[in-house]
């Protein structure tokens, strides 16, 4: 027997259809509520009273319009009544985001730490995400959740570290903030972590194949508007694919990983910053133009080489994709063109439209879209 849907339930999802509408619209008046939603002016009179003093929505000026009289007042949602953290743990430093219910930074801190798998460490960490908290005047109810981007494969409920070689990591359990830290915790991947950030920026988007390209490499396949987790927690470590039998040394022991050709590592010197790199090569220093093009034709063979097995568009992210620009997205196509059997069109290769803090804000994002979704 079908059941009926109850009085509160009408109330409720009345009340939640309401709040997105703002949420979806930014700065509305009760008339275009009324008039959008099909619903009954005093049943938004009512909902906006309610939303407006659990501090969810707020009077935000007027709505200016071609007619003659009073202005109608415009609500819009609070944005700041919940907010994510979202954390990347680096070897030798901490980058953290604090994001509105929009996913909008409201503040940012990155600090030198080195890891290390000891009670300090973890302690140390925590105690500095309280002191960002209390520097943005945020109470610990406004805080949605904190996730931590690891260079590491996760479990899929997001507690454990299955395979962290770069961290030295493996086993390791959110516990060691959760005994700190009176919020939710959850662990990510960090590609899986940018391309979250992807998503929220291109709700479009429902197919792709998301290159981190950092420090370290890495992946996120993007399939029907999800992440693809793969039965293992593997998937997508396309970092270990080996492209030279005889090639240098990966963290992961082996030698040749696409790792060791397209990351971030394979490209600066040592303790070159991306900055210095780019301000020589666009200056077209040629030694740097060498370099530059030698990584450019790995990562093209890299590229062509996944494409052949998933024709989708490619997202080229992480660290590099803000140094980016369309003579370099040219030489890539130009590459790939001469190695593909097919005649490929240069329509497949983008780059990224989050390319700042991509990482940390997909860390925070997961909370803030169960918030918005519940």
């Amino acid at each position: 027997m079908k059941k009926s849907i109850t009085p509160n339930q009408i109330k409720e999802n009345n009340r939640n259809l309401i709040y997105h509408y703002i949420y979806q619209n930014g700065k509305v008046s009760q008339q275009d509520i009324s008039y959008n939603l099909r619903l009954s002016r005093p049943t938004i009179t009512t909902n906006l009273t309610n939303l407006e003093a659990d501090g969810l929505i707020q009077k935000n000026g007027q709505i200016d319009t071609e007619y003659v009289g009073r202005k109608a007042s415009a609500y819009s949602i609070v944005s700041d009544y919940r907010v994510g953290i979202g954390v990347e743990i680096l070897k030798d430093e901490v980058k953290m985001i604090a994001v509105d219910l929009y996913g909008r930074k409201i503040s940012r801190l990155a600090f030198a730490i080195n890891y290390e798998n000891a009670e300090m460490y973890y302690q140390s960490v925590c105690d500095k995400i309280f002191n960002f908290i209390n520097s943005m005047h945020l109470s610990d109810h406004q805080i949605l959740g904190v996730g931590f981007a690891m260079q590491a494969l996760i479990s899929p409920d997001k507690k454990t570290v299955i395979y962290g070689k770069i961290l030295s990591c493996t086993e390791l359990s959110i516990n060691v903030f959760t005994k700190y830290l009176p919020f939710p915790c959850s662990f990510v991947h960090d590609a899986e972590s940018a391309a979250v950030s992807e998503l929220w920026i291109s709700p479009e988007l429902e197919d792709a194949f998301y290159l981190s390209i950092s420090n370290h490499l890495g992946a996120a396949i993007i399939s029907k508007g999800m992440i693809l987790a793969g039965k293992h927690g593997h998937s997508s470590t396309i970092e270990h694919i080996n492209m030279q039998s005889d090639g240098a040394l990966c963290y992961c022991g082996k030698r040749g990983c696409m790792e060791t050709l397209c990351s971030l590592n394979a490209l600066l010197n040592k303790n070159e910053t991306l900055d210095d790199f780019f301000k020589y090569l666009r200056l077209e220093d040629s030694s740097y133009m060498i370099r530059w093009n030698h990584f450019l034709t790995n990562l093209a063979k890299a590229i062509n080489m996944l494409h052949l097995i998933f024709d989708t568009d490619f997202i080229l992210g992480g660290y590099l994709a803000p140094y980016l620009c369309e003579s370099d997205l040219a030489f890539l196509h130009e590459k790939i063109h001469q190695m593909t059997p097919f005649d490929e069109p240069s329509d497949f290769l983008r780059i990224s439209k989050m390319p700042k803090h991509n990482i940390a804000i997909g860390a925070a994002l997961p909370y803030i879209q169960e918030f918005l979704e519940n």
